[in-house]
């Protein structure tokens, strides 16, 4: 059956090999899903690297919260919060209305390239 207490004690024994999987698997599959959806790739293919992100986020999410159960209060257990629930949340945002995530992405790389020409403009002055 399903023991609770065994995957919470996995969870705190390898934590270490956990965050080291699950940090850069989480941010690479958001940045791929992102990037996918500003190039305006299908939506098949962008549900499919968001649905690898969601799983990768959540098991996160979960680690986290086997820490907070345990009374582990730092600040690593909020910041691998806070990085996995953002990484589901643009995943899940992603799957459920691509065009506007696209178009914030699209108006966000405007106003950079157009900050960093003003820059590179004053320093050839």
């Amino acid at each position: 059956m399903f023991d609770f207490n065994t995957i919470v004690e996995f969870s705190c024994t390898h934590c270490i090999a956990i965050c080291a999987f699950l940090v850069p698997a989480n941010l690479l599959a958001t940045i791929v899903t992102l990037s996918l959806t500003a190039l305006g790739r299908p939506q098949t293919q962008v549900w499919q690297v968001a649905g690898i992100g969601n799983i990768f986020a959540s098991i996160m999410v979960m680690h986290v919260l086997s820490w907070l159960m345990i009374g582990v209060v730092m600040a690593p257990t909020y910041i691998l919060f806070i990085m996995a629930s953002t990484c589901l949340s643009m995943n899940l945002w992603a799957q459920g209305h691509q065009p506007s995530l696209r178009g914030l992405i699209r108006t966000l790389l405007f106003y950079y390239r157009n900050l960093t020409y003003g820059f590179r403009q004053q320093a050839l002055k």
